[in-house]
Formats: C-alpha cells, sequence, structure tokens
C-alpha cells in the first residue's frame, strides 16, 4: 500500500531512509541489506511500515516527496482537514439560475444531510447563459429564502424537524457574482450589501490580458461586500486552461484584504488545486470548500473538495465553513 500510493520521489525518500538503518526496501517489504536473500519483513498496517522508519504515519494524500518526510520526521505534520469538519456549504444553484432542480428540493435535501447551513448562490444578472438574476428577481428569491426560514424554525420550535437534520439549519442568500469583462461587478454595492454571502467569479473574457485579469480580481477582492473568490483558476479539466495570472500577487491580495478562496469540489474543476492551495497557505491565505452542486447528487462534490483540500496541506482552521 505505502509503495503504490507513493510518489516516485516519496518512495526514493523512504528507501533512503531504510538504507540509513541497514535495510533495503522495495514493495514486498523491508530486507537486511547483508543479507539480501532472506524472507522480506512486512508490516500490519502503513503506520507501522513508517514507524520501522523512525516516522510518523504519513496519510496517503501527502506522499508526494514534497516536504512530508521531513515533516513526519520532526512531528510536524499537519492534521487534515476531515469531511466531518464542515458544517455547511458556500456554493450551490437552482432553477432560479442554471440549477437542474428548484430551490424547495436542493434545501430540504441539505437540511435532510445534517448540515447547519447551505448559501444559495445562483448566478447574477449578466451571465445569460445561466439565466442569472436581475436585481428584482433577486429580491423575489430573498423573499422565498425568508420564508422558507420562517417554516424552518417553526418547525424546529415545535419538535418536528425532519430525522437527521438540524433543528437550527439555515439557508442563507447568496449569489455567485459575474466579474464583468470590463472590470465592474454585476451589483451596486447596496444590493450586494444585502446578501448574507458574496461568491465573486470570473467567467467571461477569459483571454484577456494578465494585467487586465488581475484588475478584475483586485476590484473584487478589494470590494467590502465580496467574501469569496469562487473557482480562482478558471479551468475545467481537459476543456480549459488556467487563467493567465501572477499568482504571487493575487494570494497576496487575498491574504490582504481577507477574502477566502474557494476549493471547489466539481469533479471537473477541482479549483484550486493541491499546488496552488500550498502555495496560497503560505502567502496567509484562507479557504471555503464547496459542492458548487447544480442538483442533488452533487453534494457529493463536498468529497472531492475535502480531498483535494488533503493533498494541500489543509487543516480544519484554514476552513472558514468549518465554522
Amino acid at each position: 500500500l505505502v509503495h503504490f500510493t507513493g510518489s516516485a520521489e516519496h518512495n526514493v525518500a523512504l528507501r533512503h531512509r531504510a538504507r540509513e538503518r541497514g535495510w533495503s526496501l522495495s514493495e514486498r517489504g523491508l530486507v537486511p541489506l547483508d543479507e539480501e536473500s532472506a524472507a522480506p519483513m512486512t508490516f500490519a498496517t502503513e503506520a507501522d511500515l513508517y514507524a520501522s522508519l523512525g516516522l510518523a504515519a504519513i496519510p496517503p494524500e501527502l506522499r508526494e516527496g514534497r516536504g512530508e518526510v521531513e515533516a513526519a520526521e520532526a512531528g510536524e505534520l499537519p492534521h487534515l482537514i476531515e469531511r466531518s469538519d464542515l458544517r455547511g456549504d458556500c456554493h450551490s444553484h437552482t432553477h432560479w439560475s442554471d440549477g437542474r432542480e428548484s430551490l424547495e428540493v436542493m434545501v430540504e435535501s441539505a437540511r435532510a444531510a445534517g448540515r447547519e447551513y447551505q448559501v444559495l448562490t445562483d448566478h447574477s444578472q449578466s451571465l445569460g447563459i445561466a439565466n442569472g438574476l436581475t436585481p428584482m428577481r433577486v429580491e423575489a428569491q430573498r423573499r422565498t429564502v425568508g420564508e422558507l426560514n420562517e417554516r424552518f424554525a417553526a418547525e424546529a420550535a415545535a419538535g418536528e424537524v425532519p430525522d437527521g437534520a438540524d433543528p437550527a439549519f439555515r439557508l442563507l442568500h447568496g449569489t455567485e457574482l459575474e466579474i464583468t469583462v470590463d472590470g465592474t461587478l454585476d451589483y451596486p454595492d447596496d444590493l450586494l450589501a444585502a446578501y448574507d454571502v458574496v461568491l465573486a467569479s470570473l467567467h467571461v473574457g477569459r483571454r484577456q490580458p494578465r494585467k487586465q485579469l488581475m484588475a478584475r480580481y483586485e476590484t473584487a477582492m478589494r470590494n467590502p461586500h465580496v467574501d469569496i473568490i469562487g473557482h480562482p483558476s478558471g479551468r475545467k479539466i481537459g476543456v480549459r486552461p488556467d487563467l493567465d495570472l501572477d499568482w504571487e500577487a493575487f494570494y497576496r491580495l487575498a491574504a490582504e484584504t481577507g477574502t477566502l478562496l474557494e476549493i471547489n469540489g466539481s469533479p471537473a474543476r477541482l479549483d484550486l488545486d493541491e499546488s496552488r492551495i500550498r502555495a496560497a497557505t503560505e502567502a496567509g491565505c484562507r479557504f471555503v470548500i464547496d459542492s458548487d452542486a447544480h442538483e442533488r447528487a452533487d453534494w457529493a462534490h463536498l468529497d472531492w473538495g475535502v480531498a483535494i483540500a488533503r493533498r494541500g496541506w489543509v487543516t480544519r482552521d484554514l476552513v472558514a465553513n468549518t465554522l
């Protein structure tokens, strides 16, 4: 298991440690260097193998040859985030924009899953392909969200909460706010201020020069109403590449403004990826892990989000939706 879940670099580091201790390590086990014909010594667990090499057990997600062996030797491996640490999800869509199911169906499903809150983030008005919400539709949706929360509160007061649901569950009103081609935000500040959560994303004008793309992101991050940058690189795996950004400047800006960066669990995105997550962490950034759900089955994307976060050495304290 250790051999086949570790990268070549990780396995080379383990073999080096084994040789320093007089052993030859291969996928078959440990053999004394001076008795190479001896039967290999094997172990009941992966942790036992690591212990034999003087190391704390290294989680499979970290076996990449990126400092994990040194951290294990020093007792400094991170306690990686777990799926159970997430208390809510900050990115989801419904029939109001480009989701494939109704608001009521989506929120009842999120509630039944036992989470404490779900943030509704249907698209803003300029993203025509996603049936983005005009300000008038925003107000209508806000009323619907309020009515649902009143119903949930009444059911909790009457002791009529569905099995598995959190009695304090709330639907939070959010938006996936478009950062438009000309660098402005899709809604005015007074409308943004009325939202519980604002997640800003960039979908169009992807081929603009780096300086222009960075200016658009800076506009969003410096706006006091923007909480999160959604799927920051904009990639879709096998479909379109990353945006051409100055990533070091991007991380510095997010850290300076306190803007959370999304780890989007959609299998089409997995964005940020693990290398950028680590770089962002080193720059002082914090994250949310989201499903970007467009139907109930997409809640499972939270598992992928946690998986990519773990590959990026993310701990619970770095993720806002563990709070």
